[in-house]
């Protein structure tokens, strides 16, 4: 995934549940949605607003926000986790094995973003590290969201060659099997290269950052049945995107930052 500093994976999050614990013993089996997943609508007016929540505006039916702000009323609400990446200045919030480093002991850190990464390379760590992640579902569960998008699987690709697609699948199976038992769907993030086994992984819809503009619409669109919401961040990745996807995805383009309505630099427009 082409991810450069600021347009890719913005997280603000604030993860007031990151001490939370999960109940229960995981495994590595991705469970398939139940019926008592509910997915998002398709090609439904969407914002992303993890950011900061606010008021949706008119015609908007899915909402993206942060794990520790409420959901929207009446609307699908999906509930926005930083799954693969310690959030910047938060690495004491992980015990430190947890830390992936490098040969020389050195945390492997996202460069965009000063993210240490988590190390997944192992069952016992992947576990555990899952445990922690699966208390932040819980409290997504138990504030009324519909679905789960854990951000950052796409975290191999700035490992060093550390973690590879199959730590992250392996992970990301423990996740969907946990969401998919609280009766929350779950989005795959990003990483078009990883759509096609989205069955295996246990993932029901994809929540994309622009989609249009790097013309990857399609990679997603298949592989989830059109069920894929998309943020855009520039005036070009519109009109790249809407005209072939606006009938068939949610799309929506924001400002970089994702700030509230009424905030200074404020950009929300659709097709």
């Amino acid at each position: 995934m082409k991810r450069f500093l600021p347009v890719h994976g913005k997280r603000f999050a604030s993860f007031t549940a990151a001490g939370a614990l999960a109940v229960g013993t995981l495994t590595a089996v991705a469970a398939p949605a139940s019926a008592a997943v509910t997915l998002p609508p398709l090609a439904a007016g969407f914002d992303y607003q993890i950011g900061g929540a606010y008021t949706p505006p008119s015609g908007v039916q899915i909402v993206s926000r942060d794990v520790s702000a409420a959901p929207a009323s009446g609307k699908y609400n999906i509930c926005y986790l930083n799954a693969f990446q310690a959030q910047e200045g938060h690495d004491g919030d992980w015990q430190s094995d947890l830390l992936l480093r490098d040969s020389n002991g050195n945390k492997v850190v996202d460069p965009d973003w000063k993210e240490t990464l988590l190390d997944l390379r192992t069952a016992d760590k992947r576990t555990r590290v899952a445990a922690k992640v699966s208390g932040w579902i819980d409290t997504c569960a138990s504030k009324g969201y519909q679905a789960i998008e854990p951000d950052n699987f796409d975290s191999y690709s700035r490992s060093k060659n550390l973690l590879t697609t199959t730590h992250a699948q392996e992970y990301i199976k423990l996740l969907s099997a946990y969401a998919h038992g609280k009766n929350l769907a779950i989005a795959q993030k990003n990483t078009p290269e990883l759509a096609g086994n989205r069955v295996a992984n246990g993932l029901d819809f994809a929540v994309t950052e622009e989609c249009g503009e790097y013309e990857e619409c399609g990679d997603y669109a298949g592989p989830f049945n059109n069920r894929v919401v998309d943020v855009e961040y520039t005036a070009s990745g519109m009109s790249k995107g809407c005209p072939e996807w606006k009938s068939k995805i949610s799309m929506v383009r924001r400002d970089l930052y994702v700030v509230p309505q009424g905030t200074s630099g404020y950009v929300r427009k659709t097709c």
